[in-house]
């Protein structure tokens, strides 16, 4: 592994301890204001991370084996629960 492997590693790490950052903090302030913007952008950094996890694990961990379907999914579903939370909010 070269250097530039050990960085990006690095990068998708920090990238997921991020989104999972980001997630708690709005996650934590809809609990305490009940906002519910608050939940759905909660919501789809909780995929978010889960989507920097598995990249790291896809590229990283099981090299051999393609996760890419897999990898997508969290995040699909993240954007999704936003959309439709915003969409039905604004009703």
């Amino acid at each position: 592994m070269n250097f530039d492997q050990v960085f990006a590693g690095i990068v998708y790490v920090l990238c997921a301890l991020t989104s999972l950052s980001c997630a708690v903090l709005l996650l934590r302030s809809y609990v305490k204001r009940h906002v519910r913007l608050l939940l759905w952008s909660g919501l789809c950094f909780c995929g978010l991370t889960l989507n920097n996890f598995i990249l790291f694990a896809d590229l990283y961990v099981f090299p051999q084996i393609d996760l890419s379907i897999v990898r997508t999914l969290p995040a699909l579903l993240g954007v999704v629960v936003l959309i439709v939370g915003m969409i039905w909010d604004s009703r």
